[in-house]
């Protein structure tokens, strides 16, 4: 992998692909952890650097309407706070090259306002591509969070200009590396709602792990294959099969909910369900058991929330957040839901935070992740 003291920077033009994708609702950024991220590889570039040129998305661009609440003209603001300086927010109908001999540091607008012309920037176009290259004299992509995808802001420009990757993107590998060869025992824990979204991570982690330990919406496919009575729960029926043939074979690793909660102060044995009640979160005696191997394992990777947490269903996801936050463990949060609720739920801690969502799993599936600058 080509890292920072691999290309000379000095004195040049440099574009850094970040991810900046946050949160914003009412015109304020609910989360600004993605920005704090880029600090360090831009700080790093407006030392050296004659000129930084920084390109983001923000959000899916599928019509004119979406380009209003996706712009990156709320984050240039942040940015100029946190960097304490000002970051001037350059549009895609201003003179950019002017724009940049006039500033030290500009941000582009959302990269992703491209894809209303045939997906321009998702699909890594040509003329696109040799366009946004066109800025600046090298490239750095420190957006860990699209590196699973060709685009035009990322791969696409790395062809036309020598190339390496940011700090952020660094560390996340190097973190997720870690998990390769983890210090045993092993356990993951996995949540979310569908199984079917996890089957290559599941693939990928089943040899490897000690424990696999099941909760969210997707422990139901789970029970259902398992003879359980699970009411109205969200089922997969096409994966029951699949996941009756994971517990044939896995059934001494993975580790299932044995209650949970059917409503906010109302939780129930697996045994006890009717055929009408429908479960949100697991409940404390899962909590209890899955604390009993937390206990014992040295690395833990925890991805999907444990229940329905945006309903208010906060119990076994937060329990579990602080159970794993003890000294001499190794654990990595992955996963956008995941890490968010890690946000809201239980700020201070010592995880490792993959901010990474869609690439972190797809790193962890196995795949080679296209962003990725190689020596």
């Amino acid at each position: 992998m080509k890292t920072l003291k691999d290309l000379n920077i000095d004195n040049k033009k440099v574009i850094i692909r970040c991810d900046l994708n946050v949160p914003i609702e009412d015109n304020k950024i609910l989360d600004n952890t993605r920005i704090v991220k880029s600090l360090k590889t831009i700080e790093y570039a407006l030392k050296k650097a004659s000129k930084v040129i920084i390109l983001s998305h923000l959000g899916r661009i599928k019509t004119v309407e979406d380009k209003e609440k996706n712009s990156l003209k709320i984050v240039s603001k942040e940015l100029s706070k946190l960097l304490k300086q000002d970051v001037y927010f350059c549009t895609w109908e201003e003179d950019i090259n002017k724009a940049i001999n006039d500033n030290k540091i500009i941000l582009l607008e959302n990269t992703r306002f491209f894809d209303l012309d045939n997906k321009k920037e998702s699909n890594s176009d040509e003329e696109l591509s040799k366009y946004l290259s066109s800025f600046g004299d090298v490239f750095i992509n420190d957006a860990f969070g699209t590196c699973h995808r060709k685009n035009a802001s990322n791969v696409g420009i790395s062809k036309y200009l020598d190339s390496c990757n940011g700090y952020l993107v660094e560390e996340e590998v190097n973190n997720l590396k870690r998990l390769d060869n983890p210090t045993k025992p092993f356990t993951v824990i996995m949540g979310g709602k569908k199984v079917s979204d996890k089957i290559k991570l599941i693939e990928n982690l089943i040899t490897k792990v000690d424990y696999l330990l099941i909760g969210g919406a997707m422990v139901y496919t789970f029970l259902k294959a398992d003879g359980k009575e699970i009411g109205n729960s969200f089922l997969e029926p096409d994966y029951i099969d699949y996941s009756r043939k994971l517990l044939d074979e896995y059934r001494n690793k993975i580790v299932l909910i044995t209650d949970n909660f059917i409503e906010l102060n109302k939780c129930v044995n697996i045994n006890e369900m009717s055929k009408n009640d429908i479960g949100y979160d697991i409940g404390v005696e899962s909590v209890n058991r899955f604390k009993e191997v937390i206990d014992k394992s040295n690395t833990i990777f925890f991805n999907g929330s444990l229940g329905f947490v945006e309903g208010g269903y906060t119990y076994g996801t937060k329990s579990i957040l602080e159970a794993l936050n003890k000294d001499g463990k190794l654990v990595v949060i992955g996963g956008g839901d995941t890490v968010s609720a890690c946000n809201e739920l239980l700020k201070n801690n010592s995880f490792i935070i993959s901010t990474g969502g869609g690439a972190s799993l797809e790193y962890l599936q196995g795949n080679i992740l296209p962003g990725i600058i190689e020596e």
